[in-house]
């Protein structure tokens, strides 16, 4: 059952409010958001794994962008029988390049995305999908992207959606080294919660702590990691309507439209994909979270009125089951 948000105390407020991107990359982390929110580090360190245990949280550590590190990652769905669905949904989640998977209410009715550490690997993955269920696999890999991110604010017992802050740090090219890899294949199920968790991850790989400090500035700087901090349950919560809206928008305004789209504090991600017809005709991809599904459908309503006769067609593809959430693994 989804709890509300006043079940929180001010200190885990404050962690979820302020502390989804922007944890610090020094040797103390904990220590300085302690000074920052009149805590002590102890306190911190036990108040997060707190709500990782009571699933306010789902992790705690670095988001990293898949296709920055120079991999693939698309979206992918399938048309499942009812009878069939548990074994389907069974075989796909066993894939270790299957980050999420949704049942959404629609003829293509299980949605994944697949993450692999080279772009080539994809097709080999949806190839092997396709043979060990029999099912055909359509593939929307990102064309275009408008936005993503999603930042929660909770305040007067409610949950919302604000503007994600915007990263100071101007984008630099990435250049990776191995030890990328190892300090990815560390962090990407959360950090140590732990009082120096970068030295922490330096003794395991056989680094120094100024080196692995570095690389993670590095790759927060070049976009590879988006940001680190908490990853709320928006269900949880109390975001427990979740739209895939989708709309056939004429090609040569989608580019203007996706962006005004992805300005919505209500949308979390707003993409250009490809179409498949005749059995797929949309073109724009824009995810939709709300309190329920009235609230949801006038947010679309609003997306409706913003593309007015430039869209010809939409639909809302409504999240029933999470069948798989682990977050996006780079490397095994």
């Amino acid at each position: 059952m989804t709890q509300s948000p006043d079940k929180l105390n001010e200190l885990e407020t404050a962690l979820i409010n302020q502390y989804q991107g922007g944890f610090p990359c020094c040797a103390l982390p904990f220590a300085e958001i302690a000074h920052k929110l009149n805590s002590s580090e102890a306190k911190i360190i036990d108040t997060i794994q707190r709500l990782i245990d009571a699933g306010w949280l789902t992790r705690f550590g670095p988001l990293y962008d898949a296709a920055a590190l120079g991999g693939g990652l698309t979206l992918a769905a399938v048309s499942v029988d009812e009878a069939d669905y548990d074994r389907i949904a069974g075989i796909i989640n066993h894939y270790p390049q299957v980050a999420h998977n949704y049942r959404r209410e629609h003829q293509l009715n299980m949605w994944f995305v697949l993450a692999t550490e080279t772009p080539e690997a994809i097709q080999d993955i949806i190839d092997n999908i396709e043979s060990s269920t029999g099912l055909q696999v359509y593939n929307f890999p990102k064309l275009h992207g408008f936005y993503v991110g999603l930042w929660l604010h909770l305040a007067n017992d409610r949950v919302s959606t604000i503007p994600l802050p915007e990263n100071p740090i101007e984008t630099i090219p990435y250049h990776q080294q191995n030890l990328d890899k190892k300090i990815i294949h560390l962090t990407q199920a959360g950090l140590l919660l732990t009082s120096q968790p970068y030295a922490e991850i330096a003794r395991s790989i056989g680094s120094s702590t100024e080196m692995v400090l570095n690389r993670m500035q590095h790759m927060l700087a070049s976009g590879v990691i988006r940001r680190i901090g908490a990853v709320p349950n928006h269900y949880k919560l109390g975001l427990k309507a979740n739209g895939m809206s989708v709309w056939h928008v004429s090609e040569k305004n989608i580019r203007q439209f996706g962006n005004l789209i992805g300005t919505f504090n209500f949308v979390s991600h707003c993409y250009q994909r490809p179409q498949h017809l005749p059995e797929w005709r949309y073109n724009l991809f824009a995810m939709v979270h709300g309190h329920d599904r009235d609230e949801v459908d006038k947010k679309v309503a609003r997306i409706a009125d913003t593309l007015g006769d430039d869209c010809t067609a939409y639909e809302v593809l409504y999240s029933s089951a999470i069948l798989k959430k682990t977050g996006i693994r780079l490397v095994a």
